[in-house]
C-alpha cells in the first residue's frame, strides 16, 4: 500500500544574512528516491518519464489489422487450381495434334513423290526418252485431290526430244484442272486435261551441233529471224558462208524456215551469191575493185572485154581514150561511180570465155566451178529445219506463236480437252 508522500524541505544555507538568503539546489538523490516511491508516475510526469514511455499505438493498429476477418474467396482459388492442373493436359493434347499433323504431311508428301516418279517413268517409256522427265504435281494436300480424282496442276519438263532433223532442247507443259481415271497412285488408267499451256525450246547450241556440224553458228538476228555464219571447204579453199533464216508457222502444229540472204565470201576478193539474178553470181568486193583500179594492167584487161564494158555502161569512146592515155585512165577508174559499177559485174558471165581475166584477178577457176555447182537449194538445206507437234488422239492442241530469243527459238502451244493414257 502506497504511503503518502510528504515533501521534504531543505533549508539552504547561504553565505549572507537573512533577507539575501537563496534556497539551495535540490539534491539529485532526492529526485531518484521520489521516482522509486511513485513508479506509475504522477499527474505531472518528470523528464525521465518521456524517455522511458513506450508508444503502443502502432501495435494496436497491427493487432486490429490482423484481427479483421473477411470471407475466403473459394472461387478464385478453385480457378487457379483448375488452371494449374489443366495445363499439362493441354500441352499433351497439343503435342499429339502436332505429331499427327506431321505424320499426315509426311504421308502426303511421300504419296506425292511416289506419284511423280511413277508418272515420269511412264512418260519415259511412252515417248522412248533416254532420260526420265521431271514431273511436278501442284496443290496441297495431294491425298485429298487423289481421293477426289482430280489434280489442280501438273508440270512436265522433258529434255532432248527428237524432232526430225533437230532435237528439241526442252519441252515444258503445264496442265490444269485434270480429272483422273484410276484407283490410286499406282493404278492410274488415264486423265482428262481441261487446259494446257506449253513451251518448246530449240537452243542455238543444239542447232550448231546438229545442223552446223561445228562449222556454222546460229544467232538471233531479229524478231523471227536467225543469222547463220560458218565456213565451207570447197576446192581446197575455206569459203565463209552466211545466210538468214526466217522462222514461221506452218499450219496449227508446225514451224518451218525460209532461207535467204545466202552469201559465200572468198576472202576479201569476191562474194558469191547463188542464183541468176542481177545481184547474184560472183562479184568483186569493194576493196578488191579498188585494188584492181590501182593496177593499170588489170584494169586494162577488164576494159578490153566488151561484155564487161557493156555491163558497166561505160561509153566505148571513153574506154578507147582510157586505153591510150594514162591520165584519162586514172580519171575514169578514179570516179566513185566506176568503182560501184565494177563491183556489179558478174564474173561468172565472162569466166568461160575469158578465163585469163579471172587468173589475173586471183580467182581460182576450180573454186569458181565448185561454187557454180553449189545451188541455192543445196545451201538452204544446210540451214533448213522444221518440226511439228504431235497430233493428240483427242482434244485440241495448237501452236500459238514463235519467237526468237538470244538463247534459241521458243514455240508456244496450248491445248484443251486432251485425253491421255486411254
Amino acid at each position: 500500500m502506497r504511503t503518502p508522500h510528504t515533501p521534504t524541505h531543505h533549508i539552504a544555507h547561504s553565505d549572507g544574512p537573512g533577507p539575501d538568503r537563496v534556497p539551495s539546489a535540490r539534491s539529485p538523490y532526492d529526485e531518484l528516491a521520489a521516482l522509486a516511491e511513485d513508479p506509475a508516475g504522477s499527474p505531472q510526469d518528470g523528464p525521465l518519464d518521456d524517455f522511458l514511455r513506450v508508444d503502443d499505438t502502432p501495435d494496436q493498429r497491427d493487432d486490429d489489422a490482423d484481427d479483421a476477418w473477411a470471407p475466403p474467396n473459394h472461387r478464385r482459388r478453385g480457378r487457379r487450381r483448375n488452371r494449374a492442373t489443366g495445363l499439362p493436359t493441354m500441352l499433351r493434347l497439343t503435342v499429339w495434334v502436332l505429331t499427327f499433323a506431321c505424320l499426315l504431311a509426311l504421308a502426303d508428301r511421300w504419296a506425292l513423290l511416289y506419284a511423280e516418279r511413277q508418272a515420269a517413268d511412264r512418260l519415259k517409256d511412252r515417248l522412248h526418252l533416254t532420260a526420265a522427265p521431271e514431273v511436278r504435281i501442284g496443290g496441297f494436300p495431294f491425298l485429298t485431290q487423289l481421293l477426289d480424282q482430280r489434280l489442280d496442276s501438273v508440270q512436265v519438263t522433258v529434255p532432248d526430244v527428237p524432232a526430225d532433223r533437230v532435237t528439241l532442247t526442252q519441252v515444258t507443259a503445264t496442265a490444269r484442272d485434270i480429272r483422273i481415271d484410276g484407283d490410286g497412285p499406282t493404278a492410274v488408267r488415264g486423265a482428262l486435261v481441261r487446259q494446257m499451256h506449253g513451251q518448246v525450246l530449240l537452243s542455238f547450241a543444239d542447232m550448231n551441233r546438229e545442223l552446223g556440224a561445228s562449222q556454222v553458228a546460229f544467232s538471233a538476228q531479229g524478231p523471227g529471224r536467225i543469222r547463220a555464219l560458218g565456213s565451207l571447204r570447197l576446192a581446197g579453199h575455206d569459203v565463209r558462208v552466211r545466210a538468214d533464216a526466217h522462222i514461221q508457222r506452218d499450219g496449227d502444229r508446225g514451224i518451218s524456215t525460209s532461207v535467204d540472204g545466202m552469201r559465200l565470201d572468198i576472202g576479201d576478193l569476191a562474194t558469191y551469191r547463188p542464183g541468176t539474178g542481177r545481184t547474184e553470181g560472183l562479184h568483186l568486193t569493194r576493196a578488191a575493185a579498188r585494188r584492181v583500179t590501182q593496177e593499170a594492167d588489170k584494169i586494162k584487161a577488164l576494159l578490153g572485154i566488151p561484155e564487161i564494158v557493156h555491163r558497166m555502161g561505160v561509153p566505148d569512146s571513153a574506154v578507147h581514150a582510157a586505153l591510150h592515155d594514162e591520165d584519162k585512165l586514172h580519171r575514169l577508174t578514179g570516179a566513185p561511180r566506176f568503182l560501184h559499177q565494177l563491183t556489179r559485174v558478174n564474173l561468172v558471165d565472162v569466166a568461160l570465155a575469158h578465163p585469163e581475166v579471172l587468173k589475173r584477178l586471183g580467182v581460182d577457176l576450180s573454186l569458181l566451178t565448185s561454187l557454180t555447182k553449189l545451188t541455192r537449194p543445196q545451201i538452204a538445206d544446210r540451214f533448213d529445219f522444221a518440226f511439228r507437234i504431235p497430233n493428240p488422239p483427242s482434244g485440241d492442241l495448237r501452236l500459238q506463236r514463235v519467237a526468237v530469243d538470244k538463247d534459241g527459238i521458243h514455240v508456244y502451244v496450248s491445248g484443251a480437252g486432251l485425253l491421255l493414257g486411254k
